[in-house]
């Protein structure tokens, strides 16, 4: 059976979709296919049905990573199909948790960078109103994020 992971962010456009592209390049270069099942999704759906933002696809092909993405909205039915979801930011993680007051489904909920050795528990910003710099600061981070949390969901 394999382990689910949604990466969420705010409209699915930027980091949750280059999180999970990179996520599963890690799982592919790791030798882990078919181990994980892995998903993105957005706290608002304003951006639904919609391809990730081209500066996002620009910034990652220039990283070497090409990947096809299609925005959707996270839903409270969610919580049951992953075992692991992983926030963005602060404001993520209150909007995906305001879905159900059960605490036993909170604990699915975490941080990106609390996988990351370069600001542990900070959020991942968002480069939306920013220039190609911050599209890479999130592809570096994500990287370094995605790396380390498959290290030790395949590995512990």
């Amino acid at each position: 059976m394999q382990f689910k992971v949604m990466f969420v962010c705010l409209g699915n456009i930027c980091r949750s979709p280059l999180a999970k592209a990179l996520f599963e390049k890690h799982e592919y270069e790791n030798g882990l296919q078919n181990r994980f099942y892995i998903d993105s999704a957005g706290t608002n759906r304003n951006h639904a049905g919609e391809g990730a933002d081209r500066r996002t696809l620009l910034n990652a092909r220039k990283n070497g990573l090409v990947f096809y993405h299609e925005a959707k909205q996270f839903k409270l039915s969610h919580f049951e199909t992953f075992d692991l979801i992983v926030v963005m930011d602060r404001s993520n993680e209150n909007n995906v948790k305001s879905l159900s007051a059960d605490m036993e489904l909170h604990k699915k909920v975490h941080l990106m960078r609390k996988w990351d050795i370069h600001g542990t528990n900070e959020d991942v910003p968002d480069p939306w109103y920013g220039g190609p710099e911050g599209f890479e600061e999130v592809f570096q981070i994500l990287n370094r994020s995605t790396a380390a949390l498959l290290r030790d969901l395949a590995f512990g």
